[in-house]
């Protein structure tokens, strides 16, 4: 079991560590202390899983979160190093903007985010976070919206119609034969 854990978790290029939090339980003899993390791996391929995880320790707080995120990978549709199409996702009061971009222009995101892109292999999109900057909610808008992207042959395969029909190019041909 142990080892199938470890090869589990080492086909990843990426392991970030979004963000670490004490946090803190107020009970009759004081205040007992514990730790998050959330964590973020990917393969740099449009493989990329997010994981938090709390414990007593830091460092077992962040080794569930890298187990966790490793059980929760979802793959990202990749377009010539963008996204395929803009989207607007919301998680809870935490909203998030993201839009293909052109070839050069590199990663625009801010923390949080950055690190799920590069995970990803996003290498040129444009972002914004609007509303609440909480890190575990901007993580999880992220999520929401990557999720949420579609090809356009996963369109056209949902519709029941070739590529050609969803972006026009079949009337195009079908207008100089007439």
């Amino acid at each position: 079991m142990q080892k199938r854990r470890q090869q589990h978790v080492q086909e990843f290029e990426v392991e970030k560590i979004i963000d670490t939090n004490r946090v803190s339980k107020v009970v009759k003899g004081g205040r007992n202390f514990s730790f998050s993390a959330t964590v973020v791996v990917g393969n740099k391929n449009g493989k990329v899983g997010i994981g938090y995880g709390k414990a007593n320790e830091i460092v077992d707080a962040i080794r569930k979160a890298k187990e966790r995120a490793g059980k929760s990978l979802f793959i990202v549709p990749i377009v010539h190093g963008t996204i395929p199409h803009e989207v607007k996702a919301k998680y809870s009061a935490s909203k998030v903007l993201m839009k293909p971009a052109a070839p050069g222009t590199g990663i625009i995101a801010g923390g949080p985010m950055r690190a799920i892109m590069e995970a990803a292999g996003i290498e040129n999109i444009l972002t914004k976070s609007m509303g609440s900057n909480s890190t575990v909610n901007v993580v999880k808008a992220t999520v929401v919206g990557l999720k949420s992207l579609r090809t356009v042959y996963d369109v056209a395969r949902l519709r029941n119609k070739t590529v050609g029909e969803i972006t026009g190019q079949v009337m195009k041909e079908a207008g100089n034969e007439a």
